[in-house]
């Protein structure tokens, strides 16, 4: 990657440029032209803004795919689909139209052309991975693990994270409207690939939420929820609605955010009349009690952004909601430049008046290694994207430090560039180190690709690698077993 930290402008003052690395445009948002998929040719502008036929015609398997897009592609990225999922894939396959609609956007001549423009999108990239996408040298990292982050462990109740001192992560379902070739929670959401048998949740779903509830009835010193899982946008909204009905009953609750993918994946959702003023009713008891009620979405690049998601954003400020942030994930070959990460974050401000707020490091899960990037481009391509944002929406770019949680990239204590192994502190207790008297001073890793090391480092790996997906599996088993554990300390 080029150095970032002092890169090479070749412009000169005056010029289209301005003499600056990268030149800001406003760029005016496009819904692309659906009718140009041969499946979706007499798809009408009334049912294209359905909700149910959005979910309806979601695309879940490679014929599905042929279906729509008929001629346009070449068989060999259905048979590069199929070997992916047989093989490689921790996620089934789930893109709903609107998704599916900002692949090549612009479309292409059918046959070569648009095949190599399919190849190369990057919202393909992670929504649709194919075999030759990944690595063959280092598919996944020797410490990956199913759950990376380990957040089965920290479960207070079942699907409830107590990580951070005052804030919880609340996994309410296991589904989504779409589902990310890299998600992070590739362990439990979304149904088993023929690689990774997924965990179930084993307490029934209002169970489950009553437990939380509890909880957090009786943690004063919890403020902070988010209401994710999956994605909130797959639960029916009268059982959503009654479970954030009863959070903002309890009175230590300040902040709460809502994660959905789906208001840039499935716009339609939020801008149904029945969630909208479900929304309103929600948001209005909130700022009755002055609780804080924001909405977190996942968007990684810039062509995402359409009028739809504009619009739906606009919807849900209307409707009450104190802010809408984005939190991307970098990855390799869809937003890892400094202009791609620039386009996308003034996409989202420009356009659609979300708030970049986080880039995560992609997550050492099984068969990631071709998405994730190093510590040391992430820190350069943090310093590359300062100072042409607003500095209120100028996103971080963290690492989610297993044990630890989010570290802003440049926040490591050591780094060992040859073997990839940077080092880590935190200044808190997670929910099962309360007794641990070394948890503030302990050093905890991550680590870099493998394939992004010198020679050296590259070897080093060679000798010491081992077989790596059955590492995982023992590290997931260990973390079940963890979260069980957990959970019987909580109710004793």
């Amino acid at each position: 990657m080029t150095d970032l930290i002092n890169p090479a402008v070749t412009t000169t003052a005056g010029d289209s440029l301005n003499g600056q690395p990268y030149a800001y445009s406003r760029v005016q948002l496009v819904e692309p032209d659906w009718t140009r998929m041969p499946g979706w040719k007499d798809v009408t502008d009334e049912e294209w803004r359905s909700v149910q036929w959005q979910r309806s015609h979601c695309v879940k398997n490679v014929r599905q795919l042929r279906e729509v897009m008929g001629d346009l592609l070449e068989d060999r990225v259905y048979d590069d689909l199929e070997r992916d999922q047989a093989e490689r894939a921790t996620m089934s396959m789930l893109l709903p139209p609107q998704m599916l609609n900002t692949i090549v956007p612009e479309g292409a001549a059918a046959g070569a052309a648009y095949t190599e423009a399919f190849y190369a999108d990057p919202v393909r990239r992670y929504m649709l991975p194919v075999f030759t996408d990944r690595r063959t040298d280092w598919p996944s990292h020797p410490h990956a693990a199913r759950d990376s982050l380990h957040e089965h462990e920290m479960w207070a109740t079942e699907g409830l994270t107590h990580r951070y001192p005052t804030k919880v992560l609340a996994e309410i379902l296991p589904t989504c409207p779409q589902y990310c070739g890299h998600c992070t929670r590739m362990d439990l959401v979304g149904n088993s690939t023929p690689v990774i048998e997924k965990l179930k949740f084993t307490i029934k779903p209002q169970q489950r939420l009553d437990d939380m509830l509890d909880y957090l009835r009786r943690s004063p010193g919890v403020r902070d929820v988010v209401v994710s899982g999956g994605d909130v946008a797959n639960m029916p909204w009268p059982r959503l609605e009654s479970f954030l009905t009863s959070l903002l009953e309890i009175e230590n609750i300040r902040d709460i955010r809502l994660a959905t993918k789906a208001l840039m994946g499935m716009p339609q959702h939020w801008l149904s009349d029945d969630v909208r003023a479900g929304v309103e009713r929600v948001a209005r008891i909130g700022r009755d009690r002055g609780v804080m009620i924001a909405m977190h979405t996942h968007v990684n690049a810039a062509q995402s952004v359409t009028p739809l998601v504009a619009e739906a954003t606009k919807a849900m400020f209307d409707a009450g909601l104190r802010d809408v942030r984005n939190q991307g994930v970098l990855m390799r070959g869809v937003n890892d430049s400094v202009p791609q990460l620039l386009d996308l974050c003034f996409a989202l401000l420009d356009g659609a008046t979300i708030t970049p707020y986080y880039f995560y490091m992609c997550d050492m899960i099984p068969f990631s290694e071709h998405w994730r990037v190093s510590v040391r481009d992430a820190q350069h391509l943090q310093h590359g994207i300062l100072g042409y944002l607003p500095g209120f929406a100028t996103p971080r770019i963290v690492c989610d430090v297993p044990y630890v949680g989010k570290r802003w990239v440049h926040q490591l204590d050591e780094y060992d560039e040859v073997r990839g192994i940077s080092y880590w502190r935190k200044n808190y207790r997670t929910g099962i180190e309360q007794q641990d008297p070394e948890a503030l001073n302990r050093q905890y890793e991550y680590y870099d690709p493998i394939d992004t090391l010198p020679a050296e480092g590259q070897a080093w790996w060679t000798q010491h690698a081992g077989d790596s997906l059955a590492e995982a599996e023992k590290r997931a088993a260990a973390s079940r077993g963890a979260s069980e554990s957990q959970k019987l300390i909580q109710i004793t």
